[in-house]
This record gives structure tokens, sequence and C-alpha cells, in this order.
């Protein structure tokens, strides 16, 4: 995350840190920020509301700036508990969602909090066959997660919490890069 920060500091700031003076003589001065000292990571979101359900409040900061690949030995029992207590779906030992994994394989998924990418294959959280290959802007996101939660087998369990009911983005994205949508 550290470098994450530092890499948009360098590429963002040459272009908000000129300093114009209030004459006319068109001189730019660049200043660059003091990037000296000690940073630390600030949060951990590979995958959106996983770390904010799954991860309990006195576990935030621990969860924030542990590697993703210590993540699953230190914090996948406390995901485990946390589903099975919040999630009708994972009630009996052995209940396992549409994906086919059980509350403890599924949790060893989500405590490792990175968002995967095929390089080769289809990018998409979820699209009926491909499962966490990436993430499009219009992947409905808390929608999947809902229905891996809540859902079941067949993602018919529990439909009053397997829906966020936010079907598309409030604007058409763009169809080429920055691909966002514009702000309102």
């Amino acid at each position: 995350m550290k470098n994450i920060k530092i890499l948009a500091a360098l590429l963002i700031i040459p272009f908000l840190a000129y300093n114009c003076s209030d004459d006319d003589d068109m001189k730019y001065e660049m200043k660059w920020p003091d990037l000296s000292g000690t940073y630390v990571q600030e949060d951990q979101m590979g995958r959106p509301a996983v770390n904010t359900v799954f991860v309990s409040a006195a576990s935030k900061d621990m969860f924030n700036v542990t590697i993703p690949s210590m993540q699953n030995a230190s914090f996948q029992s406390m995901f485990q508990t946390n589903l099975e207590a919040l999630s009708p779906a994972y009630a009996n030992a052995g209940d396992k969602n549409a994906l086919g994994l059980d509350a403890a394989a599924f949790t060893g998924v989500l405590a490792t909090d990175v968002l995967n990418v095929s390089l080769d294959g289809t990018t998409t959280f979820y699209d009926g066959t491909n499962v966490l290959t990436g993430r499009n802007l219009s992947d409905d996101v808390i929608t999947v997660e809902l229905l891996l939660i809540f859902g079941g087998e067949d993602f018919s369990e529990n439909p009053g919490l397997s829906d966020d009911n936010v079907d598309a983005n409030d604007k058409a994205f763009l169809a080429s890069f920055p691909y966002l949508a514009s702000p309102w």
C-alpha cells in the first residue's frame, strides 16, 4: 500500500504542484513533496466489504497491516466464526455456497484479502462461470458477496439478504480510458 501511495503521489502531485505567481512572467516553479519519513499502511481492501464484515473491531488495525500472505493463517478462523454467526446458510456443518465451498474453505479464500486478476481469461468478480478472476467496473460486487454469504448452494436461500438492490451505476461508464463515469 505504501508503494501505491508513493506512486500515486508521484503521478498526481506534479500536475497539482505548480506555483503560479501573480506576475505575468509565466515562470512556474515545480515543488516536489517531502517523501521522507515512515509510511504506514492504513487499510486493506482487496475485495470490497470483506474487511468491513469479517474482521472483528478489535482486530481491524492488525488486519490492515498484515501482508496478504500471512492473513489466512492469522484471520481465517475469525472470518469463519463471524460468517457462521452472520449467515444461516452455513448453520449446519458441511453447508456450502454456490461455489461448493463450506464455511472453512470460503473464509480461507476471503481471509487473504487480495483482488485476483486473470491474465489470460475473463476478468470478472463473478459472471456465472468465472469467479474472482478480477473485477469489471460493472460487476455487482456487493450482490455477489451477499449471494455467496447468504444464498446457499443455489443462491435461493435468504433472498432478502442476498441482494443490495443496486443493479447498475447511476451513470454510464465511459467507453475509453479512464472508463469511470463522469462525476455529477
